[in-house]
């Protein structure tokens, strides 16, 4: 790799030092997909959707914001999202003592840049995610404030490897994790910590068809593009791979599967008859892989999902749910 990838003793205090600004997410049965299945599968979740801010990206957000210098802290942050991101970096900044000014595309629910103005960052809008990009480098550029990416890094990749350090305290080893995957900030800390927890479990990266650079980058060697963002899966829609999460996911990934927009409709409806949630799409795509395109191949193993992230109002839940009853 281009940089050491971090270690179960960096996670460790990377973990302490999040101290109480971070929960400890729940790990459940989820006995009802077990009962759709009826093929033996035992089946875990971890409830990353009631983690701060709504999503695991707290993890990440906050593991680099409380790693700058004082210096830094006074010059503020910048960053770049389509809503979950931009709530995270914006948690990090109002419980670090420092400012926000972040990008948000304009296709971002509304709810997410609400609850990022509720935190106190400034919000600026952008047509496209490229777009978004240059405008945050702009910011940074005239501003100094320091770009926290939205899943590229050792710091993001180390506090989300907080959350596979948690795994392993509530779970004994499975066979079978599975990931949804946008920039590979989420799938590439937490696949590297379980790989040095649990060595023998598989791990599996969901991507949705419409936003796929990590299944491109795998095929190409390198972290590749893409011309457009065409998904419901807003959340997992990164424009590229970049370096350091592409080679994370690369090393401790072991397969890739795609999953399309019926499928992750057709999941988000599945949990919240099952287990009574309400979840984004990208939130559903482990589900989707498990009860689609990965059903027979974990028949009788134990598999455990990660549930990433809720926020979705219920106009647009209820919008998803229209669609698949039709």
């Amino acid at each position: 790799m281009t940089q050491s990838a971090p270690s179960l003793d960096e996670i460790a205090r990377t973990r302490q030092r999040l101290g109480d600004a971070i929960f400890r997410t729940p790990t459940v049965r989820c006995a009802g997909l077990e009962e759709i299945l009826g093929n033996s599968t035992e089946v875990f979740g971890k409830l990353e959707f009631l983690q701060r801010t709504g999503t695991f990206k707290a993890r990440g957000a906050l593991a680099t914001v409380r790693g700058l210098s004082a210096d830094q802290l006074r010059r503020g942050v910048t960053a770049v999202s389509a809503g979950n991101h931009a709530i995270a970096t914006a948690y990090a900044a109002s419980v670090s003592g420092t400012s926000a000014k972040v990008v948000v595309t304009a296709s971002a629910n509304p709810v997410r840049v609400t609850a990022t103005r509720a935190f106190g960052a400034e919000v600026l809008v952008a047509p496209t995610v490229q777009q978004a990009f240059a405008m945050a480098e702009r910011v940074q550029a005239d501003e100094g404030r320091y770009f926290v990416h939205p899943f590229d890094g050792f710091d993001i990749a180390t506090g989300t490897g907080t959350l596979g350090l948690e795994l392993s305290e509530q779970l004994a080893p499975v066979d079978d994790v599975l990931i949804a995957v946008g920039g590979g900030g989420l799938a590439g800390g937490v696949a590297n910590a379980l790989k040095q927890l649990w060595p023998q479990t598989r791990i599996t990266g969901i991507e949705p068809v419409g936003a796929d650079p990590m299944h491109r980058s795998f095929a190409a060697g390198s972290p590749q593009s893409i011309d457009q963002v065409t998904t419901i899966a807003d959340s997992l829609g990164a424009p590229h791979a970049a370096q350091f999460s592409f080679e994370l996911c690369r090393d401790n990934i072991d397969q890739l599967v795609r999953v399309d927009d019926d499928m992750l409709r057709s999941a988000m409806n599945t949990l919240f008859r099952t287990m009574k949630i309400a979840v984004e799409p990208a939130c559903a795509a482990a589900t989707a892989a498990l009860l689609g395109p990965l059903k027979d191949s974990l028949a009788g193993r134990r598999v455990l999902l990660i549930f990433c992230g809720s926020n979705i109002d219920w106009s647009g839940f209820s919008q998803h749910a229209e669609l698949v009853a039709n």
